[in-house]
């Protein structure tokens, strides 16, 4: 089944600096930027990276959760100082403006759980990350939380990628399109989630 979409370019034109020497500072960079604004997850380039050189895996990986949480302190800043100028702009481009407004109402109270679950799932961090400017929560929790939820992710992919290697990257070529709507789903599943959190 083959069909073309925007994230499928996305993912190629990312995947592109796995074989470029400045492949490491592009994957700092879209961990920093996926954290408040980018739609491309930095794991799509940490794979092939973690491929290429297995026994840098665990570097990677710092790397990738290091300025996945700096560019999360970002997000938090622009939902403190700018979110009528930008982070309403970011919200509305992900058509999450309905989903943003109800968890502003109960985030403040599971942050931490929140955050934790952002960081390790497909949701998309970089909502939680602005509506934790956006609300003010405690700043060092919002830390803490992040590099437990990013961490964890990041470490879990690079541990993976050790194990088993080069078939992992064939079937996530080959398989793409399913794997996109297998993350939909999950990200469904997330949101179920912080529901259930919430009461």
């Amino acid at each position: 089944m083959v069909w073309h979409n925007p994230i499928r370019i996305a993912y190629d034109w990312v995947l592109a600096w796995a074989d470029r020497p400045g492949g490491p500072w592009a994957l700092a960079a879209i961990s920093f930027a996926e954290s408040s604004f980018f739609p491309v997850p930095p794991d799509i380039l940490l794979i092939p990276l973690c491929l290429s050189a297995p026994t840098r895996a665990l570097a990677y990986a710092s790397l990738c959760t290091a300025s996945s949480v700096l560019g999360g302190m970002f997000g938090y800043v622009i939902g403190l100082f700018f979110f009528e100028t930008i982070g309403q702009q970011i919200i509305d481009f992900y058509s999450l403006t309905r989903f943003f407004e109800t968890v502003g109402g109960w985030y403040a109270e599971y942050t931490a759980a929140a955050v934790i679950i952002a960081g390790f799932t497909p949701i998309p961090y970089k909502v939680f990350t602005i509506l934790a400017g956006f609300v003010q929560v405690n700043f060092p929790l919002f830390v803490v939380a992040s590099i437990i939820g990013r961490g964890g992710r990041f470490f879990l992919v690079a541990a993976l990628l050790r194990s088993f290697g080069e078939p992992m990257k064939n079937v996530i070529d080959r398989y793409f399109n399913w794997l996109t709507l297998a993350l939909a789903v999950l990200f469904a599943a997330g949101f179920i989630v912080l529901n259930f959190l919430s009461h």
